[in-house]
């Protein structure tokens, strides 16, 4: 089973290229589950989610069987590493309604360049293991120290899945793995925009602002295969989302990968006129177009 889609769904820089105009709320997730069939949430990056999220999300993709979220755990577990029981609860208890309905396919620990494979980082991932022990969790690192066979090893027998980038090959990162550490594949994809990897102050956006080319779309569906070939399930993350581009990308890896064509807006083959070659039948997009 392989599962494609994007990083989040709410971003206003896709009002009228992704969404139709004045499209709101789970009408938005619902759109994008006839599409694809993962989404990442990243909220949970931020805060805790409220009790009445996670059921409104199921109710809108309770139509698509094969749908599953990701989500990210939340930055102040992987980035001021600070596990206080009573906000562990509080997260805890704001997913697991998608936990208990089967549509949790993994919970992302997403930590910065800075955590670096030290015996204080690996004591630390058991502490959150023993704080989420019912959650698929899932390990993204971003710093070379982490790649070796001794840390595979770690990964398996400490129960993480792990998480393959594909990022700007600047400072010492992680190389292009294909790793499979448990029962998943994942790849969460950021781009490759080395000018701002790491200055990206005045513009928190522009790091992952990249338009994935034919060439590196080959690239990353080569991996993706690999990963098919290891595990039963794989996901891939598409993280750059500015201007609506992960939305483009996981069509076109959709239809490299599984065959799929798509009935898409007008407003979506304007602004990236190669998803052309992804529709469905002739001029079937004038169906669901909108200005």
């Amino acid at each position: 089973m392989l599962r494609i889609g994007p990083a989040g769904w709410d971003y206003q820089d896709w009002q009228g290229v992704v969404y139709p105009p004045g499209m709101k709320g789970t009408d938005r997730l619902a759109y994008l589950a006839s599409w694809f069939a993962a989404v990442e949430i990243n909220v949970t990056f931020y805060r805790p989610l409220g009790p009445q999220l996670a059921p409104r999300w199921l109710e809108a993709v309770a139509q698509a069987e094969n749908f599953r979220f990701t989500a990210k755990l939340w930055g102040r577990f992987t980035h001021e590493r600070q596990l206080i029981p009573g906000e562990v609860e509080q997260f805890r208890q704001g997913l697991l309604p998608l936990l208990a309905a089967g549509r949790l396919g993994a919970l992302l620990a997403q930590f910065p360049y800075s955590f670096h494979n030290t015996a204080e980082n690996r004591a630390y991932l058991g502490e959150i293991k023993g704080a989420f022990p019912e959650f698929p969790l899932a390990l993204e690192v971003r710093h070379r120290s982490w790649q070796s066979k001794e840390v595979r090893e770690f990964l398996r027998q400490t129960g993480w899945e792990f998480c393959n980038l594909d990022q700007p090959l600047v400072s010492y990162p992680m190389g292009a793995t294909r790793w499979v550490t448990g029962s998943l594949g994942y790849l969460r994809c950021h781009g490759r925009r080395k000018d701002v990897w790491f200055e990206f102050e005045k513009d928190r956006q522009a790091r992952y602002d990249y338009y994935y080319g034919p060439e590196e779309l080959e690239d990353l569906a080569a991996r993706t295969r690999e990963l098919m070939e290891k595990a039963p399930e794989v996901y891939v993350i598409f993280n750059n989302h500015p201007a609506g581009q992960a939305i483009a990308n996981g069509l076109e890896m959709s239809h490299m990968l599984l065959g799929r064509a798509f009935n898409l807006p007008l407003s979506l083959l304007a602004a990236f006129p190669r998803l052309s070659g992804c529709l469905g039948g002739a001029k079937s997009y004038q169906l669901s177009a909108f200005s």
